[in-house]
């Protein structure tokens, strides 16, 4: 348990590092909205909406298995 707490602080060093690195402001367009953010928190959201896509469709398949498997 200590490791996993150990990584994972180290990974929000490094992503905070990154963040605070890529301050430049980037305009961005997204279905018609059209705002303005900092590099790396824009990185970032797409970090967590791609983690989030990637969980839904996991967790979906998950499903369909555990549903094929219990009709057996």
């Amino acid at each position: 348990m200590w490791v996993a707490v150990t990584v994972g602080a180290l990974i929000l060093l490094a992503l905070l590092i990154f963040i605070l690195q890529n301050t430049e402001r980037t305009a961005i367009t997204f279905l018609g909205w059209n705002f303005s953010l900092p590099l790396g928190i824009a990185l970032l959201f797409a970090a967590i909406a791609g983690l989030l896509v990637m969980a839904l469709v996991g967790g979906a398949r998950i499903w369909q298995l555990r549903h094929a498997y219990n009709k057996r």
